[in-house]
């Protein structure tokens, strides 16, 4: 087992905490175990001397010393006693159940004597708890010994065969001395056995408090472990098991959901590099298309600023050719050729002056006069306008309009003129039994985002415009029509859009038709910013 594991540093400190503790219990037990078997010992010691001094009693009375050392040593043999001894007060060994020391005197200070004589005068009465005491002999042999206390009784001092002075108090000591070799024996037997139960019981509880450890601690550990490993190599599918409803379960389920929210995070980044080009193309188109604005509005104003100075150098001249030219076809006979000629030179020529014309409306930009209009009526008088040349082709035009549209904050006169650039633009669109339709609603307030607008759209059954023209449509002078138009409508409808602080747009399908969208504000707006070069449009 590897020694600097956790299972393995609790198991040893509880094995030494229940060591220690076992230790103090085998003392605590072993200290109690050895009182009260002294004390058994002692109080049947106690009960013997008591026994034969009331045996000895009688043959003391009789004065018959024989029979008292019979009693003595047949009691020391069937006591499994060391020795029995009586002495009397000054000491001297009367009788022994060991005939060798018979007649010695025993010194006050020894073992049993120093109870009583320790301070001088001897004690008349004994404690009982100091009735006994252990000592051990010069051999090494511990003993435990006890004394009984011979009374001079009125039995004594009134016998014939004895000459006690009845003021002694005392005759003498009856003293035992027991081994306790057996005790000992019995309580280093009783300590062994109880220290293996106990060295048992240490080992039980070690491998049982580990088994626990190892399913409640080392377990949960190891898989949070199995986890982070698993989560630092980037492996975030797998969870770890929740064993139980603890700490560590909690603890697991936390980092369950760390996991899964990190995996959220890479899927998410990896969603994000998956996705980065596509967004890095979205916002390159959009810079490409705001470039192209910025570009066009350039052009617009360099085409503006031209096509001033060249109408103002034009107009005048034109002025002049169709003044003579109308005066000299005065002069002329109807039906002549040369009358044909010059109605012909006439027609081109105020041609000329009509597109000279709106080259000075695009290049001036007048200013909207805006104020509240109502979008409906101003439809429906251009397609008034409109109607009958529509209606010779076959081109029916039809209204849906939305009868509860809020008025707008526009000029009317300018509105009137990209509707009807929308609508001329539409009938050249259709060779013949084609339809208009023209509708009104209030835009939802998520298209356009928090101001709501009114949106008109114009929707024909035409040749439709090709994909690659659709971001020209409202450059100025573009068009794809032959001998028609002078590509300037769409470009000044968008101009005057824009100058409203709307927007304009187009859906096309080659062969199905086109669809423009307009959108006014239906409140008043602040006004766009002025232009910065003479003549220019936004």
């Amino acid at each position: 087992m590897n020694p600097h594991t956790l299972k393995f540093k609790v198991g040893l400190n509880l094995a030494i905490a229940l060591s220690l503790a076992v230790v103090l219990f085998i003392g605590v037990v072993t200290w109690l175990q050895r009182n009260a078997l002294i004390g058994a010992d002692a109080n049947h010691l106690i009960q013997l001397s008591e026994v034969v001094s009331k045996s000895v009693r009688f043959a003391m009375l009789q004065n018959q010393p024989a029979y008292v050392d019979t009693i003595i040593h047949d009691v020391a043999q069937q006591e499994q006693v060391d020795r029995i001894r009586i002495f009397d007060k000054t000491g001297e060994i009367t009788h022994t159940s060991y005939f060798p020391e018979l007649g010695d005197t025993v010194d006050r200070k020894a073992e049993g004597c120093a109870t009583c004589h320790g301070n001088g005068a001897p004690l008349q009465e004994l404690p009982q708890n100091k009735r006994f005491w252990i000592f051990t002999t010069p051999g090494g042999q511990r003993m435990l010994g006890t004394m009984q206390v011979i009374r001079n009784e009125p039995s004594c001092f009134t016998a014939a065969c004895h000459h006690h002075s009845p003021n002694t108090p005392v005759l003498g000591v009856l003293d035992i001395r027991y081994p306790l070799a057996d005790m000992d024996r019995q309580i280093r037997r009783n300590t062994l056995r109880l220290a293996g139960l106990s060295l048992a019981f240490v080992a039980a509880a070690s491998l049982a408090v580990g088994l626990f450890i190892h399913r409640l601690v080392y377990l949960p550990l190891r898989d949070l472990e199995a986890g982070a490993t698993r989560v630092s190599s980037g492996d975030l599918e797998q969870a770890i098991p929740v064993r139980q409803d603890d700490e560590f379960g909690t603890l697991a389920t936390a980092f369950n959901a760390m996991t899964a929210a990190l995996r959220s995070s890479r899927s998410e980044l990896h969603e994000w590099a998956r996705t980065l080009e596509q967004k890095v193309e979205q916002r390159t188109e959009e810079l490409q298309i705001a470039q192209a604005e910025a570009a066009r509005s350039e052009k617009l104003a360099s085409v503006g600023l031209l096509a001033s100075g060249i109408a103002h150098e034009l107009n005048n001249p034109l002025t002049g050719v169709l003044t003579f030219s109308i005066l000299l076809r005065e002069k002329m006979e109807d039906g002549s050729p040369d009358a044909e000629d010059m109605d012909l030179v006439i027609r081109e020529t105020r041609r000329c002056a009509s597109i000279i014309k709106r080259l000075l409306d695009f290049a001036r930009e007048k200013p909207p006069e805006k104020k509240y209009a109502d979008l409906n009526r101003i439809i429906e008088e251009t397609v008034r306008i409109v109607e009958p040349p529509a209606n010779l082709r076959d081109i029916a035009i039809r209204l849906e309009l939305d009868p509860n549209l809020p008025q707008v904050w526009a000029d009317p006169d300018q509105v009137k003129q990209v509707i009807m650039n929308l609508l001329v633009n539409a009938q050249h669109a259709i060779d013949a039994d084609g339809s208009i339709v023209i509708r009104t609603r209030a835009t939802p307030q998520s298209l356009v985002g928090k101001a709501r607008m009114a949106e008109m759209s114009v929707s024909d059954t035409g040749c439709g415009i090709p994909p690659e023209n659709l971001k020209r449509i409202f450059d100025p002078f573009f068009t794809t029509k032959v001998a028609v138009g002078t590509g300037l409508g769409l470009s000044v409808s968008h101009s005057i859009v824009e100058a409203h602080g709307g927007s304009i747009d187009v859906e096309s399908e080659v062969g199905k038709g086109s669809t423009f969208r307009v959108r006014l504000p239906l409140a008043e707006v602040a006004e766009p910013a002025e232009k910065v070069s003479t003549g220019g449009v936004a």
